[in-house]
């Protein structure tokens, strides 16, 4: 039984510490605040107890008290129990007090120190805290204490100490800080950076001067940061090029992360809206595993395969790269060549345009057995362009597609973005059943023709499409669209 005080970082969830994801992932009880990020907690098992003791609309946060009467009692349980805090849990985030609460009762704790925002946000706003000729120290200090009634803060000696100063939860009494500050010495002119919601998709940064930060228009959570170095802007997490953009993601759950990942690694902030869920075929799979044995007896003289998804639920029936034996192998397009590749296998086609009349171009004539695992709902493409050529194709379901309810939550959100991708006819066809016209935000994106085919058939104004049907082009696509569109 241990209790581990974890610090989550300041906002961005590829900040938290190995250590932190580590002990989170084991967790039998979570204990997270408001500002933890929903896919921090998520890393905790499914059948983890998840306590919010946080602020939440209409409702104050739960008191210091009952929180160490929490933890301590889970502790006692024999649970691993993480208190999961913004930040450090030991940079005003009362994780001191907590560690105290839990010595005191023989609860054995652990502490997992986390980025604190006092750095982190700066570093995402551009601004360094030191900087050779400007700043040689720094000093964080909280703003929650009335500066004209501190009984704890020194503000005459903070503003004489020289160096960058780092505000946290100042944002109330930033007039009053500002008047101290400029009393204690500093200049009105003393360069103010404010980070609001920093290292998030939603960071803002406004710059103003002591003077004027009591008349600067902000709201909470900010960082505050004073000095010289707040005058430098070494712009970079703003600068991406999706940054402030919102864009839904419709893929299926356990496909989203790659196309998830590129865009908010160019800044976008995110809706995973899975506008279908990947099935087993009606029968369970029965036939797809008959398939599988007579690949190994060299029934087939090629495999066809259209989705990474058909690679993945055929290849996990066979021992290994070697049942393939003399069979050939094509791939639509290089996202399923890829999954291919995985399994240790290098297709033998791949056509230059990832359509399915492409791969019956280039596909050769001949006689024989043609394997062709799919979805349950596909076009006949292959399967008539095949025939045509010489070819007996077998069509085996690997997988079935269904459509999803989304929260109203989720809806409500995916409405307020600016852009909606689509990776499959089934994705646009589920969306538009489930979410209606009037939900699909200003831009769409489809990742190729078919798709947008499909797309316009519903209804959508298609605004991109993929030059190159993969998750890169369509990523490349869309930022060039929403560039167009600033």
């Amino acid at each position: 039984m241990t209790v581990y005080l974890v610090g989550a970082g300041p906002g961005d969830p590829s900040l938290l510490t190995v250590k932190g994801a580590e002990v989170l992932r084991r967790a039998d009880v979570v204990v997270y605040d408001r500002l933890s990020v929903a896919s921090l907690v998520d890393l905790a098992p499914p059948d983890a107890e998840r306590i919010s003791v946080g602020k939440t609309p209409g409702h104050p946060s739960a008191p210091q008290e009952e929180i160490n009467a929490l933890l301590i009692s889970h502790g006692r349980a024999g649970k691993e129990v993480v208190r999961l805090k913004g930040g450090d849990p030991f940079v005003f985030a009362r994780g001191g007090e907590e560690a105290q609460a839990l010595l005191d009762a023989g609860v054995p704790f652990e502490v997992v120190p986390g980025i604190t925002s006092a750095v982190g946000v700066p570093a995402y706003a551009g601004v360094p805290v030191t900087y050779r000729g400007l700043s040689t120290s720094f000093t964080v200090v909280t703003g929650h204490e009335d500066p004209w009634a501190a009984t704890e803060t020194d503000w005459d000696a903070v503003a004489r100490v020289g160096g960058t100063i780092v505000i946290l939860m100042g944002v109330a009494t930033r007039a009053a800080i500002g008047e101290r500050l400029m009393a204690g010495g500093l200049s009105p002119d003393t360069p103010v950076a404010a980070v609001r919601w920093g290292t998030r998709p939603e960071q803002r940064t406004i710059r103003t001067t002591l003077g004027q930060l009591g008349a600067v228009v902000i709201e909470p959570p900010v960082t505050l940061v004073v000095g010289a170095v707040a005058d430098l802007n070494l712009r970079w997490f703003e600068a991406r090029p999706l940054f402030g953009r919102r864009v839904v993601v419709t893929r299926a759950r356990e496909q989203a992360s790659e196309l998830v990942d590129r865009l908010q690694s160019l800044g976008a902030e995110t809706v995973e809206l899975p506008a279908i869920v990947i099935d087993d075929p009606e029968d369970g799979g029965a036939e797809l595993r008959e398939c599988a044995a007579w690949l190994s007896r060299g029934d087939f003289e090629w495999v066809v395969f259209t989705s990474a998804n058909s690679v993945d639920r055929f290849c996990a029936l066979l021992r290994d790269a070697r049942e393939f034996g003399p069979t050939k192998v094509a791939a639509i397009g290089p996202g399923t060549a890829d999954a291919l590749r995985r399994f240790g296998v290098e297709p033998d086609l791949v056509p230059e345009r990832f359509v399915a009349e492409s791969l019956v171009e280039v596909f050769p004539s001949g006689k024989g057995k043609v394997l062709l695992p799919r979805a349950a709902v596909a076009r006949d493409v292959i399967v008539t362009g095949l025939a045509t050529k010489g070819w007996a194709v077998t069509v085996v379901v690997a997988y079935r597609t269904h459509p999803v309810e989304p929260s109203a939550t989720a809806l409500a959100e995916a409405a307020k973005a600016d852009a909606i991708t689509f990776t499959s006819s089934s994705t646009v066809t589920n969306f538009v059943q489930m979410a209606g016209l009037d939900a699909v935000p200003p831009v769409v994106a489809c990742i190729g023709p078919v798709t947008s085919a499909t797309a316009r058939d519903a209804g959508l104004t298609v605004d991109v499409v993929a030059e190159e049907h993969t998750i890169d082009g369509l990523v490349d696509a869309l930022v060039s669209a929403l560039a167009t569109n600033d």
